[in-house]
């Protein structure tokens, strides 16, 4: 075995051959994997193969796509074959709801590319001969999908990445990792040690195991999955071959296996395996089969299938495999370690295997995934994400695989987690709460107890009124919203000015004061949008998305500030409470003695005041598009602040409000927001925000990028729409179309409770973005008339802001 290698992967599934292969190819000849077995060892050698190209999540769909049309050319450079069977897809509707879930899925893929056919049920029985289309109110046909062999493929990556110069070594089993002073790895083996400057975790379901090495829990579980394979189907004798199918309804997916079919289900009363370690001695093992607990999904099965209750079964396969709490992988650099990468968590590996270790390839040659990753981004989790909460949300999230989620479904399990001081005060009056990031937050408030639970839809649900109501108050009186989901850091020390002025795009504000900036990578894209509020000269509190509080700690790593600078975290130390509209400035000025008149507190201003007896930051902004401020404290004072707000609140006819308002209230205002409209797969000009960026104040972060930008134009543009919509609207990645052609796509929607429309926020051609009719936007499978405004639709000019 090497002494040295400038990459070191763990793990000979899929994933780490994907990633070892694509490392070549993007250049890097100088790598090593290691497989404390056999190629496929672990999930890979029992996989079912099978490949999709759709996701909920359009930017995982791109990778999903390159992944199924990476297969021709793995062949060709390998001269092994991946068993490619390409004889198309078909979804099965069951419900009206479902097949309104196909018209969205098939609306998504319009500006991906994909061809995807809705059909009659009649139709489905003509191409998918083997159903009973009684069950059955529709389908939609993708021709792209099929399924591979997984050990032809396995070897195909293995071989191309040996052609490229890498090195594959079986039978090496990783015992250790210690890092290095200089951010290398020696690699301890039962073989002898690999000294590597990168090490990457593709340990499949060794990856807990692998990262607890370096001390890291990874929120991955492995659940038991059963599939079986029937004997011949005298059906399928003399056809072609069969489509593959899912079967949503009955929660099974099915593939033709040679002369009879492989059936697997996604069970509700799904098993997880080895929930605290993975043996090290499981090797190409498979699991007791346990048909009793797939029985009612079977049942189904052979109701829809009534061809399958002709034949009997040939094998069962009960076989471990890997979940992240939401589905998704985790890949990407590991916040807080130099040089360790993950790519685990790739439960549908022959679907996402190619995209991942592109991805992955890319980001560690070139600093950058190349695409928008951060759906599978391992920095989407935080300490919160432990053993046992990944528990929960992994056996929700399987059991729920072929289930619809609704915009507006918020589940249940591992709930409540994480509450704020005022949890309780918000519970006593009906809050509706939602998950975010394990943290609960007030979504809308119901009349009574009675009425607070939403009923699930993709159309307005009975929060509307109630929302309504909660906007009306904000535009018209006052409203406070509990505002602790965001993330937070303070920076301070000597040079923390300088620091700041380079990682982020706009210039850092006098102390007093708060400016809005974007944070760019070096292709000068927006990796991040923060307000940046200066108490001191030297001393900066930073405001942003709690969900990318961990992506935003990698970063500042990578860019480390200088000595005597410090960076904290301290989302969870400061919470918050806003208030906001025109009766907001009485309101506060009740309770505080400084004069808060825009003379004396002029908007963006941010200060220490105190708040009654509270010692608090105070800022005057708001994400309302109103009058009105943000008010910081440390979680000891958040219950006595908000006590005190809602007393003296009375007097102003003050009315408690949520996320879901203030969603309705920031798209009347065109305020864009992070992961949806502000992601790293668009530029500052293109999403607006280029009066925030300072091309004059020196060297930052993409500046050069954002300055060539600004000359060119960009090719997108970030427009609001009103849309000619009904009782439903549009909530993100619905097709943008003009003159019959789809252009663009929509990014976020709401009703606008203050104007009385229905509203979008999107995207299209650059070139398009003066036109203001000839739009339309597809929700649930219609085409809405849209008309591009030219502004904010409520107070334009932010007069009211100002005020």
């Amino acid at each position: 075995m090497k002494s040295d290698a400038r990459v070191v992967v763990i793990g000979g599934g899929v994933v780490g051959v994907s990633v070892l292969y694509h490392l070549t190819k993007a250049g890097w000849k100088d790598v090593l994997l290691l497989e404390r077995g056999e190629l496929t060892c672990g999930s890979t050698w029992h996989a079912a193969g099978g490949m999709h190209t759709l996701n909920g999540d359009p930017n995982v769909a791109r990778l999903q796509q390159y992944t199924i049309n990476l297969y021709k050319e793995l062949e060709g450079i390998s001269g092994q074959s991946c068993g490619l069977h390409m004889p198309g897809g078909i979804m099965l509707a069951g419900t009206r709801e479902r097949f309104d879930w196909l018209k969205m899925a098939q609306a998504r893929g319009r500006y991906l590319g994909m061809e995807l056919e809705l059909i009659s049920a009649d139709e489905a029985a003509r191409v998918f001969p083997i159903i009973d289309k009684r069950h059955f109110v529709g389908a939609l046909l993708d021709p792209i999908e099929g399924h591979v062999d997984p050990y032809g493929v396995t070897h195909a990556y293995a071989k191309a990445a040996q052609i490229g110069g890498a090195q594959v070594l079986r039978h090496t089993r990783v015992i250790d990792l210690k890092a290095r002073r200089d951010g290398s790895w020696d690699v301890i083996t039962e073989g002898g040690n690999v000294h590597a400057e990168h090490v990457v975790n593709a340990g499949g379901l060794w990856a807990r195991e692998v990262g607890r090495m370096v001390g890291l829990e990874l929120p991955i579980l492995a659940m038991q999955h059963q599939y079986l394979i029937t004997e011949d189907l005298p059906a399928l004798k003399g056809q072609k071959e069969l489509l593959t199918c899912i079967d949503f309804e009955g929660e099974i997916y099915t593939r033709q296996e040679r002369g009879g079919v492989l059936l697997g289900t996604y069970e509700p009363a799904g098993v997880p395996w080895s929930p605290l370690q993975t043996p090290w001695d499981f090797t190409q093992s498979l699991l007791p089969e346990d048909l009793d607990r797939i029985a009612p999904s079977l049942e189904v099965g052979f109701q829809h299938f009534p061809a399958l209750g002709e034949a009997g079964i040939r094998k069962v396969v009960n076989g471990p495999f890997t979940f992240a709490p939401d589905g998704n992988p985790l890949v990407g650099p590991v916040p807080g370690l130099r040089n360790f990468w993950v790519a685990c968590g790739v439960m549908a590996g022959f679907s996402q295997g190619g995209g991942v270790g592109l991805a992955l390839s890319q980001w560690m040659v070139e600093g950058d995934p190349g695409a928008d990753i951060w759906g599978m981004d391992v920095a989407r989790y935080g300490d919160w994400a432990t053993l046992v909460y990944t528990n929960a949300k992994v056996r929700e999230n399987y059991s729920r695989r072929f289930r619809i989620r609704f915009p507006n479904e918020e589940l249940t399990a591992a709930r409540p987690l994480r509450t704020t001081p005022v949890y309780e005060r918000l519970q006593a009056e009906h809050a509706v709460f939602g998950d975010y990031c394990g943290l609960e937050q007030a979504l809308w408030f119901a009349p009574s107890a009675a009425e607070a639970t939403e009923d699930i839809t993709f159309h307005r649900s009975n929060a509307h009124p109630h929302v309504a109501a909660e906007c009306q108050a904000v535009r018209e009186a006052v409203g406070l919203l509990e505002i602790s989901n965001y993330g937070k850091f303070e920076v301070s020390g000597p040079g923390t000015e300088q620091w700041l002025s380079y990682v982020m795009a706009n210039r850092v504000p006098k102390a007093g004061r708060i400016a809005l900036t974007p944070m760019l990578n070096e292709r000068g894209k927006l990796i991040g949008d923060f307000t940046l509020c200066r108490l001191a000269a030297e001393h900066v509190f930073l405001i942003c998305t709690y969900a990318a509080q961990e992506y935003y700690r990698r970063w500042f790593d990578r860019h480390a500030p200088p000595p005597g600078v410090t960076v904290r975290p301290c989302a969870m130390q400061y919470v918050g409470l806003s208030v906001a509209g025109p009766r907001s400035r009485a309101l506060l000025q009740s309770v505080v003695r400084e004069d808060l008149s825009s003379a004396a507190f002029p908007f963006l201003s941010f200060r220490r005041l105190d708040v009654g007896m509270i010692p608090a930051l105070v800022g005057r902004i708001s994400f309302t598009g109103d009058l009105g401020y943000e008010i910081w404290v440390t979680t000891e004072y958040q219950r006595a602040l908000y006590d005190l707000l809602m007393g003296a609140g009375a007097e102003q006819g003050l009315k408690l409000f949520g996320g879901r308002a203030l969603n309705s209230l920031r798209i009347e205002k065109s305020f864009g927001t992070w992961a949806r409209e502000y992601r790293p797969i668009y530029g500052p000009y293109e999403a607006g925000l280029g009066r925030f960026v300072d091309l004059k104040k020196g060297e930052f972060v993409g500046r050069a990028a954002a300055l060539e930008e600004r000359d060119s134009g960009g090719a997108l543009r970030l427009v609001t729409f009103t849309v000619d919509a009904s009782d439903a609207d549009a909530s993100g990645d619905e097709p943008v179309w003009h003159d019959g052609k789809v252009v663009g796509w929509v990014t976020s929607g709401a009703y606008g409770h203050s104007v009385r429309q229905s509203l979008a926020l999107g995207y299209i051609p650059a070139a398009l973005a003066r036109e203001t009719s000839g739009f339309e936007i597809e929700i649930i499978g219609e085409r809405r008339k849209a008309l591009r405004q030219p502004a904010a639709v409520f107070d334009p000019d932010g007069g009211r802001m100002r005020a």
